[in-house]
């Protein structure tokens, strides 16, 4: 049989070699997918069938088997011959091992990545890489087990694999004469095409082919890791065309259908700021107040009983019986970046990465720093770990804020975890910047960002009775940072700033975005807490989005202004603005919420047309989106796109 199966393998010649590598790699990837689909079998039975899972799979496959295998391919006749082979084999051998090491560290680092963000391995896997010593960290000290096994196991896959392709490659005979390689090749160049491309029509294929349920996890279990975040740094570099995802619009019908949703926007798109506008605050007041944003991180409203989550935020809960509470606000994104531009700039989440990290809005850019500069306030970012980390010290200190305070800034702190300083350190230094500038009578916006919500989830021993076991779990760091945020209102209320300070708490986005719906909108939603001055209880019930709490600040401090946010001033009677609105972008998904419906925009793919039941927190796909439902949801994805790139969004002159 051995001998029956050598004489079959001679009859490829030079190119065995190349047909061995590429099943090596099918059934490595296939193996994994197989792994991946036991551990989630639940959700990927309730979807789809084992067929269609493993015969789309392999398709996926051999796209990125193609891409990896291309060098060696397109150079085979001239490294594949008898003058060249004592030195061209290693060289071959080197590259096989290599990216077929690749791919078992991409799906061994797979399960990892997917119980923290419900998807494999995207974007954020590489933009991880750019902070060296913050993941490092995180690492060790949140997947120290998931981190040692994992290099165990790549590193016994690269020895074996070498052991196994080395033999393949030292007992290699030549038999075929050059000619015969040569008029092979351009079959084998034609077979690789094929391959990369998976498709015959217009385009390529790429991940939104395979997006074939609605459940995003399973749809991501279809591809391959390496192909997903291959494909992820593609569009990283094409993010100037990321808007078209999704469709086209002209300007000019963007805006048209934008204004008839907020009459406040100008319809112009000739104008040098096309959102630009003046809003009148309803709030009149003889000096407009301060303004402190807590950004909260990763505290979703699962964690909250009042919205239904867990008791581990009693200060917060007890806290919103004293100004507004949003019983139905919703994040824009999944990350910390993304809940920073809505906030701060009331911008439009967007395909692309957060206009944070982006080069055309590291200056000139909206933020209610700049707008509240100009108005001669003191505007500082206070943040307890590195301020580099997301580029967040270049986008704020370019747009307005004019000092910067971080990790280097704190003496002696209480504790010091892997993501900086404890909760309880940021808000007693944000407690001492308040105390000076008030002391001062200046004027001052100050913008907090907590960190100790975050995996590896540190926080010092003796503050809180843990929620669960082990120590250190999200649970357990909500409660400390509730804790916290306690503690310093604690204080504020007692300070000679309390009455001439408005406060919002706001999370950035939830701990975990995850489940089985095309779009999970309940981890999207967040809790947000107005409060401070002369504010009053009110419970905020309509739909509402991280862009609108800017403008609505803006209306109780008693600042009139001219700024670009298309968001809306909830100062306004809520019944006014009903059904209310969210978006939401998710992986390569846009979702726009209007009351319970729900548009869901797909790349290359029909735009789907859903209804959310809050108290299931589930949302139920009813078909495909109306034209004018698709309409309303792409100009809300194409807009910030358009200003970003033309440089249109910024401060008022």
């Amino acid at each position: 049989m051995l001998k029956n199966l050598n004489r079959t393998w001679l009859i490829f010649g030079p190119y065995q070699l190349f047909i061995k590598i590429m099943l090596l790699g099918l059934f490595i990837l296939s193996l994994s997918r197989m792994g991946l689909v036991v551990w989630q079998w639940e959700r990927v039975s309730a979807v789809t069938d084992l067929w269609t899972m493993f015969s789309q799979g392999v398709r996926s496959d051999l796209i990125i088997m193609g891409m990896l295998m291309s060098p060696i391919a397109l150079l085979l006749p001239i490294l594949v011959n008898r003058w060249f082979w004592p030195v061209s084999r290693w060289i071959l051998l080197i590259w096989s091992v290599l990216i077929l090491t690749f791919i078992v560290f991409m799906e061994i680092s797979t399960p990892a990545f997917i119980m923290q963000y419900d998807l494999r391995p995207n974007r954020l896997f590489i933009e991880y890489l750019k902070y060296p010593h913050e993941v490092s960290s995180m690492l060790w000290n949140g997947f120290r087990a998931e981190v040692l096994v994992g290099s165990l196991v790549t590193i016994l896959s690269g020895w074996g694999i070498t052991r196994l392709l080395k033999l393949q490659f030292i007992n290699f005979k030549f038999d075929w004469p050059e000619w015969k390689i040569w008029l092979f090749w351009p079959v084998l160049v034609v077979i690789l095409a094929l391959m990369i491309r998976s498709s015959l029509g217009h385009r390529p294929a790429n991940p939104a082919l395979f997006a074939r349920t609605s459940d995003a996890m399973v749809n991501s279990l279809y591809i391959n890791s390496a192909w997903s975040v291959y494909f992820a740094i593609y569009n990283m570099q094409h993010e100037d065309k990321s808007s078209e995802l999704y469709g086209k619009m002209s300007h000019e019908e963007v805006l048209g259908t934008l204004s008839q949703l907020y009459p406040w926007i100008p319809n112009d798109a000739d104008a040098k700021n096309p959102t630009m506008h003046f809003q009148q605050a309803t709030q009149h007041r003889d000096k407009p107040l301060n303004l402190v944003i807590i950004l909260e991180e990763s505290m979703g409203a699962s964690y909250v009983e009042s919205l239904g989550g867990l008791p581990v935020t009693p200060n917060l809960d007890r806290l919103k019986k004293e100004g507004w509470w949003f019983e139905q606000l919703y994040a824009t994104g999944t990350r910390s970046v993304r809940g920073i531009e809505a906030v701060v700039s009331g911008y439009l989440p967007t395909p692309a990465r957060s206009v944070v990290k982006l080069s055309l809005a590291q200056q000139n850019f909206f933020t209610l720093g700049g707008l509240l500069k100009q108005q001669g306030y003191f505007t500082e970012f206070i943040y307890g770990g590195e301020s580099h980390f997301d580029n967040m010290a270049s986008f704020f200190i370019g747009n307005g804020f004019e000092s910067v305070i971080d990790e280097r800034d704190f003496e002696d702190p209480i504790f010091t975890g892997s993501w900086g300083v404890s909760d309880e350190d940021l808000l007693n230094k944000t407690h001492q910047r308040l105390s000076e500038l008030n002391a001062k009578n200046q004027p001052f916006l100050s913008f907090v960002f907590t960190s100790s919500n975050h995996t590896p989830f540190e926080y010092p021993d003796g503050r809180i009775q843990p929620y669960d076991q082990p120590k250190q779990t999200d649970n357990n760091t909500v409660k400390y940072a509730d804790y916290a945020l306690g503690a310093f209102f604690d204080k504020a209320k007692q300070s000679d700033y309390w009455d001439n300070t408005l406060f919002l708490v706001v999370a950035d986005h939830t701990n975990r975005v995850y489940g089985d719906d095309l779009v999970p909108i309940s981890g999207f939603h967040i809790p947000a807490l107005i409060v401070g001055a002369d504010m009053e209880s009110k419970q905020i019930k309509t739909v509402s989005s991280q862009v609108d709490l800017a403008p609505t600040l803006l209306s109780l401090m008693g600042v009139s202004a001219n700024h670009p946010m298309i968001g809306r001033d909830l100062t306004i009677e809520s019944e006014q603005l009903s059904p209310g609105r969210a978006m939401m972008q998710f992986a390569d998904y846009f979702a726009l919420m209007k009351g319970t419906d729900v548009t869901v925009l797909r790349m290359d793919q029909p735009s789907k047309s859903g209804q959310y039941d809050r108290l299931k927190r589930r949302m139920e796909v009813i078909g495909d989106a109306s034209e004018s439902q698709e309409k309303e949801a792409l100009a809300h994805s194409l807009l910030p796109s358009w200003l970003y790139r033309e440089q249109r969004y910024g401060i008022s002159d």
